[in-house]
């Protein structure tokens, strides 16, 4: 399914799901999972990771060791080291990394699935 030309990253989706497939309440995480934590940061070091406004928000810094690119329709300042971009297309075109990580939110996950070559998938069971 890999299809990522040498211009063009490799777009992979990085998600954790509710068994109800929910992703997030009132822009936070629903859980706390060291391990996937662990994970995400492995596979996303090194890469450029892109994320939807409220979704950096939520995080409230950019993340090191990464290029962060957040899209958003909205003018307003974001920390050093930040990039926007008004769209997906944009935000693909500021990436010059292998690989590409999109991490949410929701909306931002619409737009990509399309598009995406690879998802990684954690499913929460609650108990």
């Amino acid at each position: 399914m890999e299809h990522a030309s040498p211009k063009s990253p490799i777009l992979s989706i990085v998600v954790a799901i509710a068994e109800n497939n929910a992703i997030g309440r009132n822009n936070q995480l629903l859980w706390h999972l060291p391990a996937d934590l662990k994970h995400f940061k492995q596979i996303t070091t090194g890469n450029a990771i892109v994320m939807g406004r409220k979704t950096f928000e939520s995080i409230g810094k950019a993340l090191p060791n990464r290029k962060n690119i957040v899209i958003t329709r909205q003018q307003i300042d974001f920390p050093e080291g930040v990039l926007t971009a008004n769209s997906i297309e944009e935000a693909i075109s500021l990436a010059d990394e292998n690989e590409m990580f999109i991490i949410g939110g929701a909306e931002i996950y619409r737009s990509i699935l399309p598009k995406a070559d690879r998802i990684f998938l954690t499913t929460v069971h609650e108990t």
